[in-house]
């Protein structure tokens, strides 16, 4: 092949079919002796006939983690870059290959906020389906392998309808070190006119990388600091276990050691405005089979996650390191990115001579919890440039890592036993507490001090006995619950709170922003007493070279575990007091903790109650339906009973069924995503129950209208004899109405009263609760008056004086038993029901009137109307008067027209 054939192809990544096609074939087309290649690429690489097919390269040409600067206003944000050969063939020049590759730019998973002299990251949270930004170029061009230089050219899209071709200038060495390990470079637009500026590149080669300064450091004995300490350090093989070890410790906490009060401590060289960094965290560059690893430690001074996130020259370090094995820590040299101040594409590796060194203690203890402890110090002798003091670092206190052999000891549990004997009342009679392997023993809690702030965390044990809880490698050994037996097990614990801005504990101001605990002590299975000392860590570590107590071991936590089969619905609480004397800064008063959460067993009860009630909801509905039905078929096979329905009655139930239909009208469509679903990710199979509901509600509604509209035809539709029938429906509707709208403006009343008084509780307490809604309590009135629907026919039969059958047995009867049967399960639940209250979905606490006197009162009330409906129908509607009352017009019914009209002719006795 002709090296003029090498034309700029164009390979989009939103591939956009007429434009690729267009630019193709005007690249492809030569105009001139020269190509663009050959315009933009001579000087650097001259092109050359590939000899050889292409092939895929292993590893030829990479980098994943690269710093860019530029690319306005086709590239977003900086993020990161990352450049890969996807093919690559020789040519007839020695040395030089034809190279195929694809160069992207990833859009940031965080946003840059501007602090001063740091630059902290948050999450911005895109929205659910939108992925980070992408732009990628697809290049084609040669390398040299005697000089690195790389230089390509091609196209991708720099919008939804606009390409834009560039060209890529690389220095990429054959092989590499610590110091000569950068690949910088360049991006530019070819295009004339375009405003895309330049990108500068920096990154790492991954090719043929030689370990040269830590392998020097190692044999002149540069990491001797930890030997001797193989006993209390985990070994591990030459395998990957040592990169996923430091990668699971996440961000380390530095400590500034005694001698950075005379000597400089800046890890960065001054590059960190004076400022000195309080965290830093390992991101990988290269992990090797061979205990080999590369890293980019990153400063800052939050600590945010820095795992593959964008680095900052001025603020990163760039180290090699070797898992020594015998020795059992990992040994590095860190070199300081120099020269990157006007462009990237200038920088270099220089001052290497910091040097780290991590071990993994074998043991945790109360007072040190880091899976990772460290130290970096400089070689240089104190009188030099550039000397760098002692610095410590440990990996976070209470971690989630858990490295095979791994264990904890328990330090301060013989110190405990005199304190926990007098917490432990004695064994309780068929009462039985978690068992301490359980995940009853873990709970989301509420603190509270003395003042009554209120603060919210979690409680969760670290170990129990010799094995750690829940996670880890040791989370899949089976604990039978006979472990525990009758004695006290060792017990381990880590508590968590995050206060409010006005929190007040002990001495320290109030904008502490998060307490931590460590705790061990004892757990006695058959009393539920939890009994440790505690020791709390007092904010950030010491960065000012004073001694001050990073840790405050002067405390005592009391936990009582409620019992499992309890009836009281109660759940754990306890006290967090201190040892000190009133006068110590770090005294503080007693603190209490109540738990939020549930305990395996009352999940298990609720849930199964929970499929009871949606079952009962439905199957309650369902008969409401058909009781309906029922009446509907009475009233045509008997239609001289439908002029004796009272139309307020029927009104009052017509409106009662579309209350809540109108209320919860998007459950019929669409989800209310504001609404919190029910625990245990149960949400989206009640919500299809909720619709269920709610469409057998809507066929109730529409059953229950027909009825009301039959009754109304009728009365409409006859003669004037039906005028009495409406003077009483008017009289029932001036007893109802008063009564309706009073009990109303009662239930507004008791909802302002309860708003208020919820409302002062919250100020006092600062519990975050919700609020109940006016139109939940305008729900449950309605509930109330659909409990009562007879009462207007009652009084409806009282003033016409009326004995016909207007009511069919099975509805009177049936939708009575329907209304009242959700009390009579509330009473039920009130005397067995769960431990714990998640609301209820049938018989709802929360949305009607449900209590023991109201369940009682409205039963009672619900049977006597039944009964007084049934006489009324069978003896006259004043049956139940004294004798006085009963006379009055009786109405007799006389066939006025063929078939079903009647009309009534007054009789009067």
């Amino acid at each position: 092949m002709n090296p003029s054939s090498l034309r700029t192809r164009v390979f989009p990544i939103n591939p956009f079919p007429l434009l690729s096609i267009f630019f193709f074939f005007s690249l492809a087309i030569p105009t001139s002796a020269s190509t663009p290649y050959d315009k933009y690429c001579n000087d650097v690489v001259p092109a050359s006939d590939p000899t050889g097919p292409r092939s895929q390269p292993d590893s030829l040409l990479r980098f994943d983690t690269a710093y860019y600067s530029g690319g306005n206003p086709v590239l977003g944000p900086q993020d990161v870059a990352s450049f890969r050969a996807l093919s690559a063939s020789e040519t007839r020049t020695a040395g030089v290959f034809r190279i195929d590759g694809i160069l992207t730019f990833l859009g940031p998973r965080f946003a840059s906020i501007n602090t001063g002299n740091w630059t902290r990251m948050i999450n911005p949270h895109l929205p659910r389906g939108v992925s980070r930004s992408r732009v990628g170029f697809r290049l084609t061009g040669y390398w040299s392998q005697a000089d690195g230089k790389l230089c390509m050219i091609g196209s991708g899209m720099r919008s939804s309808l606009a390409s834009v071709n560039v060209g890529l200038k690389l220095n990429y060495p054959n092989s590499s070190n610590l110091e000569s390990s950068l690949v910088t470079g360049t991006l530019e637009c070819l295009d004339a006119g375009d405003d895309f500026s330049m990108v500068s590149i920096m990154g790492f080669s991954l090719r043929n990388y030689e370990y040269k300064l830590v392998d020097r450091e190692n044999e002149n004995g540069g990491f001797e600091m930890y030997d001797g300490m193989e006993n209390v350090s985990l070994s591990f093989g030459t395998g990957p276990a040592v990169c996923n070890a430091v990668r699971g410790a996440g961000i380390f906490e530095l400590e500034y050691m005694e001698d950075c009060g005379s000597v400089s401590c800046d890890p960065l060289g001054g590059g960190s405005g004076g400022i000195l960094p309080g965290f830093m965290s390992f991101n990988d560059i290269e992990c090797t089979n061979k205990g080999r690893v590369r890293y980019l430690i990153d400063f800052a001074n939050t600590s945010y996650n820095g795992h593959h996130l964008p680095f900052n020259p001025s603020t990163v370090l760039v180290a090699e390191g070797v898992w020594n094995v015998k020795k059992k820590h990992l040994d590095l040299v860190a070199c300081r990115i120099l020269n990157f101040k006007d462009t990237v594409a200038k920088a270099s590796l220089g001052d290497c001579s910091i040097m780290l060194s991590l071990r993994f203690p074998s043991t945790m203890t109360l007072r040190s919890r880091s899976t990772v402890v460290g130290q970096m110090w400089s070689n240089k002798s104190m009188n030099d440039s550039g000397y760098l003091g002692r610095i410590s670092f440990e990996s976070p206190r209470n971690g989630n890592t858990r490295v095979e052999g791994l264990r904890y000891e328990y330090t301060e549990v013989r110190n405990l036993s005199k304190s926990c004997t007098g917490k432990i009342t004695g064994k309780h009679k068929n009462v039985t507490y978690p068992n301490g392997y359980s995940s009853d023993m873990r709970f989301d809690m509420t603190v509270r001090n003395s003042k009554g702030q209120v603060a919210w965390g979690y409680s969760s044990p670290l170990s129990v006995g010799d094995r750690f809880y829940g996670y880890g490698v040791q989370s899949a050994i089976a604990v039978p619950v006979s472990d525990s037996q009758s004695g006290m097990l060792n017990i381990s614990y880590v508590l968590s709170f995050n206060p409010r801005s006005d929190f007040q504990l002990g001495g320290e101001k109030p904008s502490i922003k998060y307490v931590e605990i460590s705790a061990e002590g004892t757990y006695h299975a058959e009393t539920g007493v939890l009994c440790m000392k505690g020791c709390r860590h007092l904010g950030s570590r010491n960065r000012t070279f004073a001694k001050n107590e990073s840790l405050d071991c002067e405390m005592f936590i009391n936990i009582q575990y409620a019992p499992l089969n309890a009836k009281d619905r109660s759940n754990a609480k306890g006290t967090i007091e201190s040892n000190r004397n009133k006068s110590d800064p770090l005294h503080f008063e007693r603190i209490e903790l109540f738990a939020n959460s549930i305990s395996i067993l009352q999940a298990d009860e609720s849930i199964w109650r929970m499929d009871l009630e949606i079952a009962m909801v439905l199957i309650s509905n369902t008969l409401a339906c058909i009781f309906l039905i029922l009446q509907l078929f009475h009233v045509k096979k008997n239609p001289d009973a439908l002029p004796f329905i009272s139309v307020v009655m029927l009104t009052a139930l017509t409106l009662a069924h579309m209350i809540p239909l109108v209320l919860n009208f998007e459950a019929l469509f669409v989800a209310n995503r504001n609404r919190q679903n029910v625990f245990l990710g149960s949400g989206g199979w009640l919500e299809v129950n909720e619709v269920l509901v709610r469409v057998i509600t809507m066929v109730a509604f529409l059953l229950q209208f027909r009825l009301l509209q039959q009754t109304w035809s009728t009365r409409v539709g006859g003669t004037g004899s039906w005028d009495r029938l409406w003077v009483s429906d008017k009289k029932v509707l001036y007893f109802s109405l008063p009564l309706y709208v009073g009990g109303g403006l009662l239930a507004w009343f008791v909802h302002l009263w309860k708003n208020s008084y919820n409302s002062r509780l919250l100020r006092l307490r600062q519990f975050g609760v919700q609020q109940p809604s006016f139109w939940g309590d305008f729900k449950s009135f309605a509930g109330l008056v659909l409990d009562g629907f007879l009462l207007p026919q009652i009084v409806f039969n009282a003033f016409c004086d009326s004995k016909e059958r207007a009511l069919a047995p099975a509805f009177y009867i049936g939708t009575t038993v329907v209304r009242l049967l959700p009390h009579a399960y509330d009473l039920y639940r009130a005397a067995h029901g769960s431990t714990w209250n998640f609301g209820g979905i049938y018989a709802n606490p929360r949305m009607d009137y449900y209590s023991t006197a109201w369940d009682i009162t409205i039963s009672c009330g619900g049977l006597m109307f039944i009964v007084l409906i049934y006489l009324q129908q069978r003896f006259g509607g004043r049956c139940f008067l004294p004798k006085r009352f009963r006379e009055s017009a009786v109405y007799e019914k006389v066939p006025v027209v063929a078939s079903t009209e009647l009309t009534t002719r007054e009789v009067i006795s």
